[in-house]
This record gives structure tokens, C-alpha cells and sequence, in this order.
């Protein structure tokens, strides 16, 4: 077993992008390389750790920050996310060199930097201290494949075949591709972060992918002929909701906003099985206020109890009185305990923007989807959840690119009723088993991981 193996003092020191869905993958691969015997150091910038909610956690993974020179307001304190990044990519290598030394000189030097792929400068450092790097992409390998051709050069933008075909991954249409891609000119400085991701991967000594083998068989093959050192190691969830190696790994630990756990789990204790409606868009995505209109009469309509996560700054986007008009039939929160809520027997489908960390909880849970997405790899992840994996539909939108009340009421219907609703549900069973193969010992996410600490190991005792 991993637990008994103790790795002489291997040291990684972890690093994430400030964001809710960088933090929460990275520290849940750093509690199962803990779980091994690495020590684990994890960092992200100086803003989010002081501004944090920590969670019930067993894990003893020491934390440490760096500067995005913005450390009293983070992103939101910056003129632009131009302005944001810039600053950042200057800052942020000068203290991370900073925080490897001072690790050093307190007798804890550190073996391996694992970082988050959006930050390729933190290899350079590594490299400069003859650090092992390894770098961790966060999104799925088809989309991995997608931003690596355009970084080649190898798929032009702005895009303009109607088909685009690329090895690994089933036709897809523009609009299946990463918005910044397919809607060019969007946010020019995120489309650079995301492609700028592959800059200097070839000199990675380990490309670490959150994803599992069975899930993305073509296209991880395809990687690993282009990076031999490519491999998979999710899906990076709580291991209490899948092979449970690790006691009380029961949540990822941090949390940007405050979670109403309580509520969320008793208003879903005395809902019958499969009846309920779990709708979140993530931590980022912002809605306007006709989409919040149609989705809030689209669920109303379809009759079904539903749970609907509105971040404290959208709230009042929500139809007047919606509020009151659906207090038996549905429960308004902040913030919910995601994972806690998908594990339920009460929930029959999520409803979701298909962030990658939201569609491989939906995956690991076998939870049916309604893909409503909106920006950057989502409309990629949409298209594989419902064509590739079979595991949900999307919600079609209109010209003005809204969905409509009607779409959502139908998608709802199709998914708790219907006979193609029971076969979308099978499907999404057969992945959470296929997961649960994954992590679960001689896995290939397992066996990954296991291959990644004994290689370090090995390193830190020569």
C-alpha cells in the first residue's frame, strides 16, 4: 500500500493559480502525494491565502504564498486582466525564487516544484534552483491537444474551416472549441496565458494531467507519442468519494467562499431519490440578468425541486419575488458543498456550466448533466459530455445565445422522466465505475502517481 511507503525526505513544493478551480485540483494531487510520504509545501499567491475558508481537513500540507503584486486585493484590484497578468509574471517569479531559498536555508530544501500549467515561468525557476519540474495541466487532454495545435502554429486563428479535425479528438465544429478560440478577440490576455501553457512544456520533466486514461484514451495516446511525459493522474477529487485511501479526505479544505453545507444537506434529506436539480455555474462565470430570468422560469416550470447556487454578487440579477414564489420547491444559496451535494441520492441532474472540475465531480458521482456553457474550455467539455461520454445534453440557446426557459423545462423533463433520460443515467454510472477503477490501486491514475514518488524518491536519496 501507499500509505506504508515513506519517501526520505522528498519535498515538493506545489504551486497554484489564484483561482477556486486551480486550488482545489492541485491541493487534493498534493494530498495524495502527502498520503505517500512526499512532504508537500503548497503555495498560491499571499490575497488568496489570507482570504481563504478553511475547511475540515486531516491533511498536514504546510502552506506558504507568494506575491501577484496585489496582495491586498488580488485580480479584483487590478485596472485589467491585462494589467493583472502582467504584473503578476513580473512579481511572481522574484518571490517564488525568494521562497526556494528560504526553504533551503531553513533546512527544508525542496526536490521537485509541481506548478500549475498556467504559470510556465515557475519551471524556469525550478530549472535555475536544478529542481525537478513538473508541470499540471488543469483541463481535460482534448483540450490539451486543442491549445497545443494552436501553440504549434498547427491551427490557425482566427478559426475558419466549418469542421475542424485534430488527431485524438472526434470532429468538432468552431463552436465546440474554447471560446477565446472560437469568439476571437475575446480576451486576448487569457487566450495567451492558455496557449502560452505549452511554451516551454518540452523541457518539463513530468507533464501531470487532470484526467483519467479510459476517459480520454485517443488523444492521451497522441499526447504521450508528442510528450513522452505525459500522464494521467485524476480525477483529483476527496478520495471519500471514490477509493477512500485517504481517512476523512471528506472535502477539498479551502474554500474562496463560505459554504452552507447544513442547509444545502438537510433541505436534500427529505427530497425523494433522483427528484432534485443541482444548477451551479462555478466561481468565476457571471450571468446577465435575462438568463437568470429564463433559468429561474425554466426551473420553476419544470415542476422539479431544484437547488440553485447564486454567488452573493449575482444575487440581484434573480426575478423579483422568485425567491418567495419557490420556497417549497427550491433552496437559494451562496456558496454549496458540491461534492456533498452530487454524492446525494435526492439529486437526479446537475446542471452546470461544464467547467472541468465540474464535469469530472458529475463523471466520478454519475451524475447526469444539462451542459449550459460559457466560456473558455466549457463549450468543449459540453460537446464531450454529451457526444463522447453520453452522460448528458445541452441545453440549445437562441440567436441572442440565451437559453430559454422552454430549453431548460425540456432538458429537465428529458433527463428525470424520460427513456432516453434512464440510458443517459446508466452511462453516467458506467464512468463513476471507470473512476473509481482509476484511483483505486493497480489503476493507471494510481500506478501514474505511484510512478511520479518513486521516481522522486529515487532522486532525493542519490
Amino acid at each position: 500500500m501507499g500509505k506504508e511507503r515513506k519517501a526520505h525526505g522528498a519535498h515538493c513544493l506545489v504551486l497554484s493559480f489564484p483561482a477556486q478551480g486551480h486550488i482545489n485540483p492541485l491541493l487534493q494531487f498534493s494530498k495524495r502525494l502527502e498520503n505517500k510520504g512526499v512532504k508537500v509545501t503548497f503555495v498560491t499567491t499571499r490575497f488568496i491565502t489570507n482570504s481563504i475558508n478553511k475547511e475540515s481537513s486531516s491533511s498536514t500540507i504546510n502552506i506558504e504564498a507568494i506575491s501577484d503584486g496585489f496582495d491586498q486585493g488580488g485580480m479584483a484590484a487590478a485596472e485589467s486582466h491585462e494589467a493583472y497578468l502582467e504584473r503578476f509574471w513580473q512579481v511572481g517569479p522574484e518571490t517564488l525564487a525568494q521562497l526556494l531559498d528560504k526553504l533551503d536555508n531553513s533546512g527544508n530544501p525542496v526536490d521537485c516544484v509541481v506548478y500549475d500549467s498556467f504559470m510556465p515561468w515557475a519551471l524556469d525557476i525550478a530549472k535555475k534552483f536544478g529542481l525537478i519540474g513538473a508541470v499540471f495541466l488543469s483541463q481535460s487532454n482534448a483540450v490539451n491537444n486543442i491549445y497545443y495545435h494552436v501553440h504549434q502554429g498547427k491551427l490557425k486563428l482566427p478559426l475558419s474551416n466549418t469542421q475542424l479535425l485534430l488527431p485524438g479528438l472526434p470532429p468538432l465544429a468552431p463552436h465546440d472549441m474554447p471560446t477565446f478560440l472560437y469568439a476571437f478577440g475575446t480576451n486576448p490576455a487569457f487566450r495567451n496565458v492558455l496557449v502560452d501553457q505549452f511554451s516551454n512544456i518540452k523541457r518539463a520533466d513530468w507533464v501531470l494531467c487532470n484526467t483519467f486514461y479510459d476517459l480520454e484514451p485517443e488523444v492521451t495516446d497522441w499526447l504521450m507519442k508528442i510528450l513522452p511525459a505525459v500522464r494521467t493522474i485524476g480525477p483529483t477529487i476527496p478520495s471519500m468519494f471514490l477509493d477512500k485511501q485517504l481517512e476523512d479526505d471528506k472535502c477539498y479544505g479551502f474554500s474562496i467562499f463560505k459554504t452552507e453545507k447544513e442547509a444545502c444537506i438537510k433541505w436534500l434529506d427529505d427530497k425523494p431519490n433522483g427528484s432534485v436539480v443541482y444548477v451551479s455555474f462555478g466561481s468565476v462565470a457571471v450571468l446577465d440578468s435575462e438568463q437568470m430570468e429564463e433559468i429561474a422560469f425554466g426551473l420553476r416550470n419544470s415542476g422539479s425541486y431544484f437547488i440553485w447556487v447564486v454567488r452573493a454578487s449575482e444575487e440581484e440579477k434573480l426575478p423579483k419575488d422568485f425567491l418567495n414564489a419557490s420556497n417549497e420547491k427550491g433552496l437559494v444559496v451562496t456558496w454549496s458543498p458540491q461534492l456533498q451535494v452530487l454524492a446525494h441520492e435526492a439529486v437526479g441532474c446537475f446542471m452546470t456550466h461544464c467547467g472541468w472540475n465540474s464535469t469530472i465531480e458529475a463523471l466520478s458521482l454519475g451524475v447526469p448533466a444539462i451542459a449550459v456553457p460559457h466560456m473558455s474550455d466549457q463549450s468543449t467539455n459540453a460537446k464531450f459530455i454529451m457526444d463522447v461520454w453520453e452522460m448528458g445534453i445541452i441545453a440549445s440557446v437562441d440567436e441572442k445565445g440565451i437559453v430559454r426557459q422552454q430549453a431548460i423545462e425540456n432538458c429537465i423533463r428529458e433527463l428525470l422522466e424520460s427513456d432516453r433520460g434512464k440510458e443517459i443515467k446508466r452511462n453516467a454510472n458506467k464512468w463513476k465505475t471507470l473512476t473509481l477503477d482509476a484511483l483505486d490501486e493497480g489503476g493507471s491514475s494510481n500506478k501514474n502517481t505511484e510512478e511520479f514518488v518513486a521516481k522522486l524518491v529515487y532522486s532525493g536519496s542519490d
